[in-house]
Protein backbone atom coordinates (compact mmCIF):
# COMPACT_ATOMS: atom_id res chain seq x y z
CA UNK A 1 0.00 0.00 0.00
CA UNK A 2 1.00 3.22 -1.02
CA UNK A 3 1.19 5.72 2.51
CA UNK A 4 3.21 9.27 0.59
CA UNK A 5 4.78 10.61 -2.18
CA UNK A 6 6.88 13.91 -1.64
CA UNK A 7 9.74 15.59 -2.72
CA UNK A 8 12.60 14.38 -0.17
CA UNK A 9 12.90 18.41 1.15
CA UNK A 10 9.30 18.17 1.72
CA UNK A 11 9.58 14.61 3.52
CA UNK A 12 12.30 15.92 5.86
CA UNK A 13 10.45 19.25 7.26
CA UNK A 14 8.11 17.85 8.98
CA UNK A 15 10.38 14.22 10.22
CA UNK A 16 13.10 16.83 11.36
CA UNK A 17 10.39 18.69 13.19
CA UNK A 18 9.55 15.98 15.32
CA UNK A 19 13.05 13.57 15.43
CA UNK A 20 14.49 16.05 17.59
CA UNK A 21 12.96 14.74 21.17
CA UNK A 22 13.66 11.24 20.16
CA UNK A 23 15.89 9.54 22.31
CA UNK A 24 18.93 7.46 21.12
CA UNK A 25 18.60 5.06 23.68
CA UNK A 26 15.08 4.43 25.19
CA UNK A 27 13.43 1.55 27.44
CA UNK A 28 10.88 1.22 25.77
CA UNK A 29 11.93 0.08 21.48
CA UNK A 30 8.94 1.85 20.21
CA UNK A 31 10.25 4.93 22.06
CA UNK A 32 12.54 5.63 19.19
CA UNK A 33 10.11 4.98 16.25
CA UNK A 34 7.78 7.78 14.84
CA UNK A 35 4.26 7.42 14.67
CA UNK A 36 2.93 7.97 11.11
CA UNK A 37 -0.86 8.71 10.60
CA UNK A 38 -2.31 8.92 7.61
CA UNK A 39 -5.96 9.69 7.01
CA UNK A 40 -6.43 10.69 3.59
CA UNK A 41 -3.99 13.04 1.66
CA UNK A 42 -3.42 14.59 5.56
CA UNK A 43 -0.24 12.57 7.00
CA UNK A 44 0.63 13.01 10.46
CA UNK A 45 4.31 12.61 12.40
CA UNK A 46 4.48 12.24 16.08
CA UNK A 47 7.30 11.31 18.38
CA UNK A 48 6.93 11.25 21.97
CA UNK A 49 9.59 10.11 24.96
CA UNK A 50 6.29 10.00 27.16
CA UNK A 51 6.84 13.67 28.97
CA UNK A 52 7.19 15.59 25.24
CA UNK A 53 5.18 15.15 22.40
CA UNK A 54 5.52 17.09 19.01
CA UNK A 55 3.40 16.24 16.30
CA UNK A 56 3.18 17.98 12.71
CA UNK A 57 1.13 17.68 9.67
CA UNK A 58 1.32 17.76 5.90
CA UNK A 59 -0.37 17.15 2.70
CA UNK A 60 1.35 14.51 0.50
CA UNK A 61 -0.66 11.26 1.05
CA UNK A 62 -1.90 9.05 -1.51
CA UNK A 63 -5.25 7.88 -2.10
CA UNK A 64 -8.31 8.17 0.49
CA UNK A 65 -8.22 5.45 2.97
CA UNK A 66 -6.38 5.50 6.80
CA UNK A 67 -3.28 3.81 7.18
CA UNK A 68 -0.65 4.05 10.47
CA UNK A 69 2.20 2.80 11.53
CA UNK A 70 5.72 3.34 13.34
CA UNK A 71 9.16 3.34 12.02
CA UNK A 72 12.37 4.18 13.30
CA UNK A 73 12.79 7.97 13.24
CA UNK A 74 16.67 8.32 12.76
CA UNK A 75 16.96 5.03 9.79
CA UNK A 76 14.42 6.84 8.68
CA UNK A 77 16.22 10.58 8.98
CA UNK A 78 19.24 9.31 7.61
CA UNK A 79 18.29 7.50 4.47
CA UNK A 80 16.00 10.59 3.29
CA UNK A 81 19.00 12.76 4.08
CA UNK A 82 21.74 10.69 2.23
CA UNK A 83 19.39 10.30 -1.06
CA UNK A 84 20.05 12.98 -3.96
CA UNK A 85 17.23 15.84 -4.00
CA UNK A 86 15.90 14.78 -7.04
CA UNK A 87 12.27 13.42 -8.09
CA UNK A 88 10.02 12.06 -5.70
CA UNK A 89 10.17 9.93 -2.90
CA UNK A 90 7.54 7.20 -2.15
CA UNK A 91 6.73 5.39 1.12
CA UNK A 92 4.44 2.21 0.99
CA UNK A 93 3.45 -0.30 3.56
CA UNK A 94 3.86 -3.69 3.05
CA UNK A 95 4.12 -6.97 5.28
CA UNK A 96 4.71 -5.16 8.17
CA UNK A 97 7.61 -3.16 6.37
CA UNK A 98 7.56 0.48 5.20
CA UNK A 99 9.36 0.82 2.02
CA UNK A 100 11.17 3.96 0.76
CA UNK A 101 11.84 4.15 -3.07
CA UNK A 102 13.46 7.40 -4.87
CA UNK A 103 14.41 6.15 -8.34
CA UNK A 104 16.58 3.28 -8.70
CA UNK A 105 16.85 3.12 -4.57
CA UNK A 106 15.53 0.75 -2.51
CA UNK A 107 14.91 0.44 1.58
CA UNK A 108 12.71 -1.80 3.52
CA UNK A 109 12.52 -0.85 6.98
CA UNK A 110 11.22 -2.88 9.83
CA UNK A 111 7.78 -1.27 11.31
CA UNK A 112 5.81 -1.23 14.73
CA UNK A 113 2.12 -1.75 15.16
CA UNK A 114 0.69 2.34 15.47
CA UNK A 115 -1.34 0.88 18.78
CA UNK A 116 1.52 0.00 20.37
CA UNK A 117 2.76 3.76 19.91
CA UNK A 118 2.24 5.63 23.65
CA UNK A 119 0.60 9.06 23.00
CA UNK A 120 -0.30 11.27 25.60
CA UNK A 121 -3.30 12.09 26.99
CA UNK A 122 -4.69 15.52 26.66
CA UNK A 123 -7.05 17.23 29.15
CA UNK A 124 -10.85 17.99 27.89
CA UNK A 125 -10.18 21.46 29.60
CA UNK A 126 -7.36 23.86 29.65
CA UNK A 127 -7.31 26.51 32.63
CA UNK A 128 -5.61 28.76 30.71
CA UNK A 129 -5.19 29.88 27.32
CA UNK A 130 -3.45 32.73 25.36
CA UNK A 131 -1.53 33.57 22.26
CA UNK A 132 2.07 35.46 21.71
CA UNK A 133 3.69 36.10 18.84
CA UNK A 134 6.72 33.65 18.13
CA UNK A 135 9.46 35.64 18.16
CA UNK A 136 7.97 37.25 21.95
CA UNK A 137 8.02 33.98 23.01
CA UNK A 138 11.42 32.75 21.65
CA UNK A 139 12.72 36.11 23.30
CA UNK A 140 11.48 35.06 26.26
CA UNK A 141 12.94 31.33 26.24
CA UNK A 142 16.42 32.74 24.83
CA UNK A 143 16.74 35.70 27.73
CA UNK A 144 16.13 32.93 30.56
CA UNK A 145 17.27 29.27 29.25
CA UNK A 146 21.10 29.31 30.11
CA UNK A 147 20.35 29.86 33.60
CA UNK A 148 18.11 26.18 33.96
CA UNK A 149 20.36 23.96 36.34
CA UNK A 150 21.25 20.74 34.23
CA UNK A 151 20.57 17.07 35.95
CA UNK A 152 20.20 19.01 39.74
CA UNK A 153 18.65 16.66 42.43
CA UNK A 154 16.41 19.90 43.00
CA UNK A 155 14.20 18.69 39.94
CA UNK A 156 12.44 21.45 39.93
CA UNK A 157 15.16 23.50 38.78
CA UNK A 158 15.78 21.65 36.07
CA UNK A 159 13.22 23.73 33.94
CA UNK A 160 12.12 27.13 33.38
CA UNK A 161 9.18 28.75 35.75
CA UNK A 162 6.35 30.32 33.72
CA UNK A 163 4.07 32.80 36.08
CA UNK A 164 1.26 33.81 33.91
CA UNK A 165 -1.14 37.18 35.15
CA UNK A 166 -3.48 39.30 34.17
CA UNK A 167 -1.73 41.07 31.20
CA UNK A 168 1.75 39.39 32.06
CA UNK A 169 3.47 36.88 31.74
CA UNK A 170 6.95 35.97 33.06
CA UNK A 171 9.56 33.20 32.46
CA UNK A 172 12.43 32.46 35.34
CA UNK A 173 15.30 30.04 35.39
CA UNK A 174 17.97 29.84 37.96
CA UNK A 175 20.16 27.04 38.69
CA UNK A 176 21.05 28.74 42.83
CA UNK A 177 24.07 30.23 41.75
CA UNK A 178 22.25 32.90 39.05
CA UNK A 179 18.88 33.84 37.76
CA UNK A 180 17.45 35.10 34.48
CA UNK A 181 14.20 36.51 34.62
CA UNK A 182 12.07 38.33 31.68
CA UNK A 183 8.41 39.20 31.06
CA UNK A 184 5.88 40.47 28.17
CA UNK A 185 2.82 41.90 27.98
CA UNK A 186 0.28 39.56 26.96
CA UNK A 187 -4.11 39.78 26.78
CA UNK A 188 -6.53 36.88 28.16
CA UNK A 189 -5.22 35.16 31.22
CA UNK A 190 -7.53 35.88 33.85
CA UNK A 191 -6.03 34.67 37.04
CA UNK A 192 -2.67 33.92 38.09
CA UNK A 193 -0.79 30.11 37.47
CA UNK A 194 2.68 28.93 38.27
CA UNK A 195 4.23 26.45 35.90
CA UNK A 196 7.24 25.13 35.80
CA UNK A 197 8.37 23.14 31.88
CA UNK A 198 10.76 21.04 31.78
CA UNK A 199 14.14 22.25 30.03
CA UNK A 200 14.11 19.75 27.39
CA UNK A 201 10.63 21.17 26.43
CA UNK A 202 12.47 23.99 26.84
CA UNK A 203 15.19 23.86 24.27
CA UNK A 204 13.10 22.00 21.75
CA UNK A 205 10.54 25.12 21.44
CA UNK A 206 13.59 27.12 20.50
CA UNK A 207 14.57 25.27 18.09
CA UNK A 208 11.16 24.91 16.54
CA UNK A 209 9.76 28.69 16.99
CA UNK A 210 10.64 30.78 13.85
CA UNK A 211 11.85 35.20 14.32
CA UNK A 212 8.19 35.60 12.86
CA UNK A 213 4.71 37.29 14.12
CA UNK A 214 2.85 34.08 13.43
CA UNK A 215 0.65 33.46 16.69
CA UNK A 216 1.62 30.40 19.33
CA UNK A 217 -1.35 29.06 20.90
CA UNK A 218 -0.36 28.35 24.93
CA UNK A 219 -2.82 26.16 26.67
CA UNK A 220 -2.17 25.09 30.15
CA UNK A 221 -4.48 22.23 32.53
CA UNK A 222 -3.06 20.38 35.69
CA UNK A 223 0.75 18.60 34.76
CA UNK A 224 0.34 19.91 30.98
CA UNK A 225 0.81 22.50 28.67
CA UNK A 226 0.33 22.72 25.24
CA UNK A 227 1.91 24.95 22.34
CA UNK A 228 0.54 25.25 18.90
CA UNK A 229 1.78 27.38 15.87
CA UNK A 230 1.81 26.76 12.07
CA UNK A 231 1.11 22.77 10.97
CA UNK A 232 3.08 21.90 14.65
CA UNK A 233 1.88 20.85 17.99
CA UNK A 234 4.15 20.09 21.06
CA UNK A 235 2.36 18.78 24.17
CA UNK A 236 4.59 18.68 27.38
CA UNK A 237 4.04 17.23 30.73
CA UNK A 238 5.00 19.44 33.71
CA UNK A 239 7.37 19.61 36.42
CA UNK A 240 5.57 19.20 39.23
CA UNK A 241 7.58 21.15 42.39
CA UNK A 242 7.68 24.50 44.46
CA UNK A 243 10.03 27.01 42.46
CA UNK A 244 11.76 29.44 44.86
CA UNK A 245 10.57 32.72 45.24
CA UNK A 246 12.31 34.87 42.64
CA UNK A 247 10.91 37.91 43.90
CA UNK A 248 13.40 37.44 46.91
CA UNK A 249 16.36 36.90 45.09
CA UNK A 250 16.55 39.69 42.57
CA UNK A 251 17.78 43.04 44.04
CA UNK A 252 15.94 46.49 43.83
CA UNK A 253 18.32 48.46 46.60
CA UNK A 254 21.38 48.49 44.48
CA UNK A 255 22.72 52.61 43.94
CA UNK A 256 25.73 51.91 42.13
CA UNK A 257 25.68 51.19 38.86
CA UNK A 258 28.27 51.09 35.42
CA UNK A 259 27.15 51.00 31.57
CA UNK A 260 29.15 49.19 29.82
CA UNK A 261 30.34 47.79 25.92
CA UNK A 262 28.26 44.30 25.71
CA UNK A 263 30.92 43.46 22.92
CA UNK A 264 34.26 44.89 24.85
CA UNK A 265 33.72 43.17 27.72
CA UNK A 266 32.49 39.57 26.61
CA UNK A 267 35.73 39.51 24.69
CA UNK A 268 37.76 40.53 28.00
CA UNK A 269 36.19 37.99 29.74
CA UNK A 270 36.77 35.33 26.98
CA UNK A 271 40.62 36.06 26.67
CA UNK A 272 40.64 36.19 30.90
CA UNK A 273 38.81 32.85 30.76
CA UNK A 274 41.74 31.11 28.55
CA UNK A 275 43.74 30.79 31.70
CA UNK A 276 40.79 29.60 34.40
CA UNK A 277 41.14 25.86 34.99
CA UNK A 278 38.31 23.83 33.87
CA UNK A 279 36.88 23.06 37.40
CA UNK A 280 36.98 27.00 39.01
CA UNK A 281 36.19 28.94 36.20
CA UNK A 282 36.81 32.27 37.99
CA UNK A 283 37.64 35.43 37.05
CA UNK A 284 38.25 38.36 39.57
CA UNK A 285 36.86 41.72 38.64
CA UNK A 286 38.32 45.18 40.22
CA UNK A 287 36.35 48.21 40.49
CA UNK A 288 38.09 51.26 40.90
CA UNK A 289 38.48 55.34 39.56
CA UNK A 290 36.44 54.78 36.57
CA UNK A 291 38.47 51.51 35.84
CA UNK A 292 37.63 47.68 35.59
CA UNK A 293 39.98 45.22 36.07
CA UNK A 294 39.61 41.29 35.21
CA UNK A 295 42.23 39.10 35.77
CA UNK A 296 42.41 35.13 36.21
CA UNK A 297 45.42 32.81 36.92
CA UNK A 298 45.69 29.15 37.25
CA UNK A 299 48.09 26.10 39.24
CA UNK A 300 50.79 26.66 36.78
CA UNK A 301 50.98 30.57 37.76
CA UNK A 302 49.64 32.08 34.63
CA UNK A 303 47.76 34.97 35.04
CA UNK A 304 45.57 37.24 32.60
CA UNK A 305 44.71 40.84 32.65
CA UNK A 306 42.30 42.59 31.14
CA UNK A 307 41.35 46.80 31.99
CA UNK A 308 38.47 48.94 30.46
CA UNK A 309 37.65 52.09 30.96
CA UNK A 310 33.89 52.27 32.82
CA UNK A 311 32.02 55.22 34.47
CA UNK A 312 32.51 54.23 38.11
CA UNK A 313 33.56 56.77 41.15
CA UNK A 314 32.56 54.74 43.91
CA UNK A 315 34.34 53.02 46.54
CA UNK A 316 36.57 49.97 45.23
CA UNK A 317 35.28 46.71 45.22
CA UNK A 318 36.78 43.44 44.71
CA UNK A 319 34.96 40.46 43.79
CA UNK A 320 35.08 36.92 42.00
CA UNK A 321 32.35 35.63 39.52
CA UNK A 322 32.19 32.40 37.56
CA UNK A 323 33.06 33.29 34.28
CA UNK A 324 31.03 30.64 32.53
CA UNK A 325 27.63 32.50 34.21
CA UNK A 326 29.10 35.91 32.87
CA UNK A 327 29.72 35.03 29.12
CA UNK A 328 26.10 33.18 29.22
CA UNK A 329 24.47 36.34 29.59
CA UNK A 330 26.80 38.23 27.55
CA UNK A 331 25.71 36.00 24.26
CA UNK A 332 22.63 35.71 24.56
CA UNK A 333 21.89 39.65 25.35
CA UNK A 334 22.02 41.22 22.26
CA UNK A 335 22.22 44.90 23.07
CA UNK A 336 24.99 47.29 22.42
CA UNK A 337 25.68 47.70 26.04
CA UNK A 338 24.84 46.64 29.20
CA UNK A 339 24.00 47.85 32.63
CA UNK A 340 25.72 46.17 35.82
CA UNK A 341 24.84 47.06 39.68
CA UNK A 342 27.06 46.60 42.55
CA UNK A 343 26.64 46.80 46.29
CA UNK A 344 29.65 47.50 48.68
CA UNK A 345 29.78 44.07 50.19
CA UNK A 346 31.59 41.35 48.20
CA UNK A 347 29.40 38.74 49.14
CA UNK A 348 26.57 40.27 47.28
CA UNK A 349 24.96 39.52 44.22
CA UNK A 350 25.56 41.42 40.58
CA UNK A 351 22.44 42.71 38.90
CA UNK A 352 23.12 42.71 34.96
CA UNK A 353 20.22 44.36 33.21
CA UNK A 354 19.25 45.28 29.47
CA UNK A 355 18.71 49.46 28.79
CA UNK A 356 16.40 47.98 26.23
CA UNK A 357 14.18 45.98 27.78
CA UNK A 358 12.90 46.74 31.56
CA UNK A 359 11.61 43.33 32.22
CA UNK A 360 15.22 41.44 31.92
CA UNK A 361 17.22 41.26 34.87
CA UNK A 362 20.04 38.84 35.62
CA UNK A 363 21.21 38.36 39.22
CA UNK A 364 24.66 36.26 39.89
CA UNK A 365 26.02 35.52 42.84
CA UNK A 366 29.97 35.78 43.56
CA UNK A 367 32.33 33.04 44.24
CA UNK A 368 35.43 33.00 46.39
CA UNK A 369 38.39 33.39 44.67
Amino acid sequence: MQLVQATRDALLKPLSTVAGIVERRNTLPILANILLRKEGANVAFIATDLEVQITTHAQFGIGDDNESTTVAARKLLDILRALPDTGDIKLGLASAKLSVQAGKSRFALQTMGAAEFPTLAQPEQWDVSFSLPQKTLKHLFNMVHFAMAQQDIRYYLNGLLFVFEPGFVRAVATDGHRLAHSGTAVEGISSRHDVIVPRKTVLEMQRLLSETDDEVSIDVAAGQIRFRFGDVELVSKLVEGKFPDFTRVIPNNYTRHFSINREALQGSLQRAAILTTDKLKGVRLQLSDNQLRISSTNAEQEEALEELDIDYAHEPLDVGFNVSYLLDVLANVKTDAITWSVQPDVNASALITSPDDDQFKYVVMPMRI
